[in-house]
């Protein structure tokens, strides 16, 4: 007969490939029904946006089809996504389960790019995502997310002031752009910054998020020891390209989350090479190769991906359409996924560990 411990125990070999654990002992195996022949229950994933969901269900669906009377498997995919472990000396954000930040050693590699684009990617998967445009001089996010003239209201609240933050394409979002004139320029010192920074953490009305994607300024200072010193993170990004000078810039950003603790989930290599739009099965390394690669296993970090460069993600950025939406099927928007996938997939490893 068929019964409920049966189904869990052939489950329990099965392991999440990327926590390497068993999904029963997990406790990911939820709400397991019998019909006769037909055995449905509920597989409750880390992240919606998890890469290996499909390979998951199939060896779920192997396993419980080995049992003597099994006619039919069905299996519903939800997702929970972890909170990040806290720390004692580090305020938490209420709502928000992960923080992570984008960053780079230096400027013109694409950051905000590759920000807007996992935060974008995220959302589509099902998670709740906000961006946090920390960029305080240079505020880019606004225009890339397509909310260049948002309007957001400011309501009083019990503790001061609460922003509102501005919405599209599934993804919340606060930025200095949404507070001065388009050519107003920022001219602050550090302690500025740091109240603003700390504003757009506390006092947004962000509600309830698995992910908060802080987009950095370039270079190792104010804002990102603000960030690391006031809230718990998940993890940092760093952003390069292929070429020598990026790569000597990103490792010391790289090496700056490690001194300061938090743990760096990985490299993403932008511009990793050019794709000409009349001519796709060609490409050209425009800014070198291998360096991302190279970083790694140098630094032993994750590559998270290679982006290459096409003239529709420059093109979606200055239209405030994420090529993520605007050309899912190029080669840039998948990679972009692929990115925001692993991102997602090692913040869960994180939260296991």
């Amino acid at each position: 007969m068929l019964d409920t411990k049966s189904i869990l125990e052939v489950l329990r070999p099965v392991q999440d490939p990327e926590l390497r654990k068993s999904l029963v002992e997990l406790n990911m195996i939820r709400n397991v029904k019998i019909d006769g022949g037909n055995v449905s229950f509920t597989l409750v994933l880390t992240t919606p946006a998890c890469p290996l969901r499909e390979f998951i269900v199939e060896d779920c669906q192997k396993a419980v089809k080995q049992l003597p009377g099994v006619e039919k498997v069905e299996v519903e995919v939800t997702a929970e996504t972890p909170q990040q472990k806290s720390l004692p000396d580090r305020e938490t954000v209420k709502g928000i389960k992960n923080i992570i930040a984008v960053s780079s050693g230096k400027g013109g590699v694409g950051k905000s790019t590759v920000a807007v684009n996992i935060a974008v990617s995220l959302a589509q998967a099902g998670s709740k995502v906000g961006l946090l445009d920390a960029d305080i001089y240079g505020p880019n996010a606004p225009t890339m997310l397509g909310l260049a003239n948002a309007q957001v209201m400011v309501q009083k609240g019990a503790q001061g002031d609460v922003l509102e933050p501005a919405f599209n394409y599934g993804v919340k979002m606060v930025s200095m752009g949404f507070l001065i004139d388009s050519d107003q320029p920022v001219i602050w010192r550090g302690p500025m910054l740091n109240g603003i920074i700390r504003q757009f953490l506390y006092q947004v009305e962000w509600g309830d998020l698995d992910y908060l994607i802080v987009d950095m300024p370039p270079g190792t200072g104010d804002a990102q020891l603000t960030l690391v010193q006031a809230v718990p993170m998940a993890g940092a990004v760093i952003v390069t390209t292929p070429q020598t000078v990026s790569l000597l810039d990103a490792r010391r950003g790289l090496k700056m989350f490690q001194q300061l603790g938090v743990n760096v989930l990985g490299i993403v290599e932008n511009m990793s090479y050019f794709i000409p739009p009349d001519m796709s099965d060609r490409s050209y390394d425009l800014f070198g190769s291998g360096g991302g690669e190279k970083a790694s296993k140098e630094l032993n970090v994750p590559l998270l991906g290679c982006v290459p460069l096409e003239i529709a993600l420059r093109e979606g950025g200055d239209n405030g359409i994420p090529i993520v939406i605007a050309a899912p099927e190029s080669a840039s928007a998948k990679a972009l996924v692929a990115i925001a996938q692993q991102v997602a997939a090692k913040v869960s490893i994180a939260a296991f560990a």
